[in-house]
């Protein structure tokens, strides 16, 4: 292959679309694949190639076609941990996130990629770093997570890495963010009460160029926890505040009360016969505490700039105000 060619799975989403951007600076083909409707004709620039279909409906003859020729796969694609389907859950969870993945990993094999970028979540670093919270066990999002990796980096062929993305802020493309009732919670009084714990954060931007990085270096097998900084929930709250102009007082709640909400909402879902990702009797030891990695760790291995978070809370904000 004379030119470096991706092929971005989800290319036209939230994420894909900062890896694009990122892709075509560094002096690569972009192709993206996204699920309809199209996106405005003024969002990509004319030199993207975009495919506009449910990756599920169509053909793997089709699907190779699409694939050949080019260098690089990301998969920015899947079931994320706020969907809540009907019980039991897990059929979903690993039918979206494991099935369809490896199926496309599997064609992208056969037609020639030679390297791949799986968008995967920080909670799969987290089950490996506290077993004792038996988190695939517990929660068939990460389980679906876990499976997901392991299956990813055993497709013959094709070197494979992961990128373990915590909580993401930035410019969400005229969509809502996901944000919006926490900003919607911060606007409503300056005295707040939230647990304890905190979490990893970085920015849309920071995982762009963390995916480029890790198509052309990253290392096959592994799995890479990324970040831009490690910030407690009252620290992360009074600076999403800031960026609004705003100035916050955040109260610690006891863990116990937490736990008493999640139960009740656990109930709830019983009732509706609902089953959620992250399964709420088992989700408060793992929101109150520190969820922090070492961001320096793999910035260093993959080579790529971090920062910018808040110019990011201010981008999330904002886009909160936008008319839906």
């Amino acid at each position: 292959m004379d030119r470096k060619r991706v092929f971005i799975v989800g290319g036209t989403g939230f994420l894909g679309y900062h890896a694009a951007i990122e892709f075509l600076k560094r002096g690569w083909d972009v192709t993206a694949l996204g699920l309809p409707p199209a996106p405005p004709a003024s969002l990509f620039p004319e030199s993207v190639r975009i495919h506009i279909d449910d990756l599920e409906q169509v053909s793997d003859e089709d699907l190779s076609a699409l694939l050949k020729g080019h260098r690089a796969l990301v998969y920015a694609a899947g079931m994320d941990d706020r969907v809540t389907p009907r019980k039991p859950a897990y059929p979903k969870f690993h039918h979206a996130n494991v099935e369809v993945c490896a199926r496309l990993l599997r064609l992208a094999s056969l037609a020639g990629i030679e390297r791949a970028v799986l968008l995967g979540s920080y909670f799969a670093y987290f089950n490996r770093l506290w077993p004792e919270l038996r988190l695939f066990e517990r929660h068939p999002y990460i389980r679906s997570r876990v499976e997901q990796e392991r299956l990813a980096k055993e497709i013959v062929g094709l070197s494979t890495c992961v990128l373990e993305l915590p909580y993401i802020f930035g410019d969400t493309l005229g969509r809502k963010p996901l944000w919006y009732p926490l900003v919607k919670y911060i606007r409503l009084t300056s005295l707040l009460l939230y647990p304890t714990g905190g979490t990893a954060c970085i920015t849309a931007e920071t995982v762009g160029q963390a995916i480029v990085a890790a198509a052309e270096r990253g290392q096959a097998g592994k799995s890479y926890p990324i970040g831009d900084e490690n910030l407690t929930w009252t620290e992360l709250l009074q600076r999403l505040a800031a960026a609004d102009g705003r100035q916050v007082r955040v109260v610690t709640l006891p863990t116990w009360i937490m736990k008493i909400g999640l139960y009740g909402l656990w109930l709830l879902h019983q009732l509706q016969r609902k089953e959620m990702g992250l399964d709420p009797r088992y989700l408060a030891p793992l929101q109150t505490t520190e969820t922090f990695i070492d961001p320096e760790q793999s910035r260093q291995a993959l080579g790529y700039e971090t920062g910018g978070l808040d110019l990011a809370f201010r981008k999330t904000v904002l886009a909160c105000d936008l008319r839906r």
